[in-house]
């Protein structure tokens, strides 16, 4: 009797470690989704409002000709292929370093994709022209909106796997605090 509630209670302890994994799966593929969505239409933004010369849909640029990117369309399949490309690296951050905690992993995060794209990768397969004839504004604006993309990655990942919010009063505590009378 005692070795099968002893089995019993590894086997919840082995559920619950599976629960919690796929707890924080699913919440690193919904911070990716938001990432992918806010962060995609800044990124279009800054794009239409001419703060980088780098096309919405320079993710699609090494698959269909670059005087098709420049449509609607494409610019909106753009900001699909970010979204997929966010959702990844929400993915990769919760494997790669989510015991870390704060902001600074976030921030790094962002910047390491930023020059994976836009400095090795990018260039070699035609996405993003080469940062020396890039131009000054382009490099700032999609560094910029790539390290806070990431910090909003790894920051909100960290705050979930963390259980950051044991830190917040309860909502008990709030009632019985004593208010001002007016």
């Amino acid at each position: 009797m005692a070795a099968q509630q002893s089995d019993g209670k590894q086997d919840r302890r082995k559920d619950d470690g599976n629960t919690i994994t796929a707890k924080a799966l699913l919440h690193s593929l919904k911070i990716g989704l938001f990432a992918g969505i806010i962060w995609g239409l800044v990124r279009w933004l800054a794009t239409g409002l001419n703060f980088t010369q780098v096309t919405q849909a320079y993710l699609l640029d090494p698959f269909v000709s670059r005087q098709l990117l420049g449509s609607g369309w494409w610019q909106f399949a753009g900001w699909i292929a970010f979204i997929v490309m966010s959702v990844l690296a929400a993915v990769v951050y919760w494997l790669v370093l989510g015991k870390l905690r704060g902001p600074w992993p976030g921030l790094a995060f962002g910047a390491v994709w930023w020059g994976v794209f836009y400095a090795l990768i990018g260039p070699m397969i035609g996405a993003v022209p080469p940062l020396r004839t890039i131009g000054w504004d382009s490099m700032v604006a999609d560094f910029c909106l790539y390290v806070v993309w990431g910090l909003f990655i790894g920051f909100s990942i960290s705050f979930e796997l963390h259980d950051e919010m044991q830190r917040e009063p309860t909502k008990k505590s709030a009632q019985s605090s004593p208010q001002p009378s007016t």
